[in-house]
């Protein structure tokens, strides 16, 4: 093996027989494959960062085994990528590249606001944002051609409400089996390793799971994928979007792994040495019978003065994972677990933007009908009570004590629902989200987690927890 960072647990004694701490470079790879002279060479369990080398190693006689790095190459380029759709009939969401600030005013004038600007080639979604309009595209595009200099920046049309889905699918060149298929709880736009998802999925419909399910086989059939494969979609409005395919292990096999008792790094180890899926027995997807909820933890209070709201760009640290019957108490679980101790009673405070009102009016009258009060700023306040939700009105930070920080800090609020844009402007946004960080209030910063944060309270004061054994495969 193969790592220059001594903290991650793959580095652990154990894992491997050898352990090469060295920089992930083509010239320092090369230096141990001719030490070393293994039969093969594998680069689907390291990230991003082995894929990259993956052409150069082979061009320079690396042995490499499982997906070829050709097949590789063409899932990673866009304009590849793009004509292996078309060919599938599949779509991804209108998008371009951009070498200047110019050219990426005309594609985004082009497939229109909001658009999502991302450098090529960075991990975690570094310098990756959401924009709104011309000026902060402008700003954005900057940054992103900072980050990975040399490379065009990557522009996609966002898609506002949408569900994302993630697919761990494994493949031996002749069948796929999907490894699970995960619903993230947060919509799109929260980047993948900073959203909680659910599997099997809570609100996908049997012909959505068909359409992605065949989706996902066409593409490894098609990449001539042999091992794992990791593929996010967006669903917006009925239709089924692609917005990346990665020919590798995925950050969310262990989760999967785990909640289906499919082992599937070691199956797909054993494809890349030439078994079949027929010759070990695993040919068919596995539901479990159990809902299992994978949240990220976020290490936003060691950070005094960071923004706790999720975006694009990767925040966290760590992951726990809660099994349970049905999702409400799965979803507590993972709540506890991350650190979000849930109040069963008391009272909520909501302050949301302009776009989140009315679904957070539906929020607002669950959390009522389980018992809570409700304490809103002025305008949510004001939209509540015109639509018939009783509420108490707090004044905002910027409006005079006593506000709802000072609530915050007496222990008045025990559950804080705030979303926002991050904009410095929204000086008091950021301070409620900080105040509720500071005094282990624990908090939504979207609609779809305060939601999924209500159901998993209800399910509390409906019946108290208790361990949930995962069953495994055989």
């Amino acid at each position: 093996m193969v790592n220059s960072n001594p903290e991650t647990v793959s580095t652990d004694y154990d894992t491997s027989d050898k352990l090469y701490f060295e920089p992930l470079t083509h010239e320092d790879v090369m230096h141990i494959v001719e030490t070393e002279k293994p039969d093969g060479v594998i680069v689907q369990f390291g990230g991003q960062t082995p894929l990259n080398l993956a052409l150069s190693l082979m061009g320079s006689g690396a042995p490499i085994i499982g997906t070829s790095p050709e097949s590789i190459a063409r899932a990673e380029d866009r304009k590849q990528f793009q004509v292996m759709l078309n060919k599938l009939g599949l779509v991804q969401p209108p998008n371009g590249t951009a070498r200047t600030i110019p050219e990426a005013v005309v594609v985004a004038d082009e497939i229109g606001f909001p658009v999502i600007v991302r450098p090529s080639y960075v991990l975690g979604g570094r310098a990756m944002k959401i924009v709104y309009d011309r000026k902060s595209l402008e700003n954005f595009t900057h940054i992103a051609l900072l980050a990975s200099s040399g490379h065009p920046v990557l522009i996609d049309k966002f898609l506002e409400d949408a569900v994302e889905v993630d697919v761990d699918a494994v493949s031996d060149e002749q069948i796929t089996v999907i490894g699970g298929i995960m619903e993230h709880i947060e919509a799109a736009g929260v980047h993948s390793g900073d959203s909680a998802c659910v599997l099997p999925s809570y609100s996908l419909t049997p012909a959505e799971i068909e359409e992605i399910s065949a989706a996902t086989k066409a593409m490894a059939k098609e990449l001539n994928v042999i091992g794992l494969m990791n593929v996010q979609y967006a669903i917006k409005e009925g239709r089924l979007y692609v917005l990346e395919v990665n020919p590798r292990a995925s950050r969310t096999v262990p989760f999967v792994s785990k909640a289906t008792g499919v082992p599937l790094a070691k199956i797909a180890t054993k494809i890349m040495v030439g078994k079949t899926l027929t010759e070990l027995g695993f040919t068919k997807e596995v539901i479990p019978v159990h809902i299992s909820v994978k949240e990220a933890v976020l290490p936003f209070n060691r950070f005094p003065n960071v923004d706790i709201l999720l975006g694009p760009e990767m925040k966290s640290t760590g992951e726990v994972m809660g099994v349970d019957v049905d999702f409400g108490r799965a979803y507590a679980k993972s709540q506890i677990g991350a650190g979000q101790n849930l109040p069963t009673e008391g009272a909520v405070f909501i302050s949301v933007q302009e776009k989140d009102k009315a679904a957070a009016l539906d929020v607002a009258a669950q959390f009522k009908k389980i018992g809570f009060k409700i304490i809103a700023t002025r305008g949510t306040s004001d939209y509540f009570n015109a639509n018939g939700i009783e509420n108490l009105r707090v004044n905002k930070v910027s409006s005079g004590r006593p506000h709802v920080v000072d609530a915050i800090m007496n222990r008045e609020i025990q559950f804080v629902i705030n979303t926002g844009t991050g904009d410095k402007i929204q000086r008091d946004g950021y301070l409620i989200r900080r105040a509720a960080l500071k005094y282990n209030v624990p908090y939504a910063t979207t609609i779809a987690g305060a939601r999924a944060m209500c159901t998993g309270i209800a399910a509390l004061k409906e019946k108290a927890l208790s361990v949930k054994a995962i069953q495994l495969y055989h």
